[in-house]
This record gives structure tokens, C-alpha cells and sequence, in this order.
């Protein structure tokens, strides 16, 4: 997928403000934030490419408990664990996705009373 935004991000021919890159994953900081803290939680997909959560497979299993326990650290080192955060996966133009790259978002940051978007 050369056309594909993530794919050339997780290859880094794209820049992006790179949070945590492991061997399955890369975790970057949104560049349209929908709330203070909005990071994307990236597959790195080099056996296939999934568009969206529409497109997982029983295999997929692993790969998607490494992103939950990636947004679950990063969550952490934002120090959101203790305030609170949203995880959040669009599926299809009509659930708001943009990139056909499956992608996990962690939102949060937001003080109390404060309007939480959606992304």
C-alpha cells in the first residue's frame, strides 16, 4: 500500500511526532487533535494490509492485544491512567474513519466539565 498515509508514516517517509515504535506497532500523535491528548495506535502490517476493523480475521487476534496494551501504555505515560481516556476505532467513512489503515485512537487530557470530541 505505497498511497496508503499510515503505511508511509510507519515507514518514515512520512514525519510524525512518533510516541512509541515497536516491532508490530507505531504510536504517533494525531495532527488534527480532537482533544488535548490524541495519539493513533498503528499496525504496522507488513504481512497484510486491514483497512478497518471490517477486515479483521481470527489471526488478527494477537496484533489487535498489542494495540489495546500499546494505547494501555501510552495511556500511562501520558498519565491519563489515572484521569481517564477514550480508545476509539472509526470503521468506514460513515463511522468517521479517513485512512483506510486500521488504527486505534487515544483520547483524552480533557479537565472536568470540558466537552470530550469525537474523532
Amino acid at each position: 500500500m505505497t498511497t496508503c498515509l499510515f503505511c508511509k508514516i510507519v515507514n518514515k517517509q512520512l514525519p510524525s511526532e512518533i510516541v512509541y515504535d515497536a516491532d508490530e506497532l507505531m504510536v504517533f500523535k494525531d495532527i488534527r487533535p480532537s482533544a488535548p491528548i490524541h495519539l493513533l495506535i498503528v499496525p504496522k502490517m507488513e504481512q497484510r494490509h486491514i483497512d478497518s476493523v471490517n477486515d479483521l480475521e481470527p489471526e488478527d487476534e494477537k496484533m489487535i492485544t498489542a494495540m489495546f496494551l500499546a494505547a494501555k501504555k501510552a495511556a500511562k505515560d501520558f498519565g491519563l491512567d489515572e484521569t481517564g481516556y477514550k480508545l476509539v476505532f472509526n470503521v468506514g467513512r460513515g463511522g468517521g474513519q479517513l485512512i483506510d489503515h486500521l488504527h486505534l485512537h487515544l483520547l483524552g487530557g480533557w479537565k472536568a466539565g470540558e466537552k470530550r470530541g469525537m474523532p
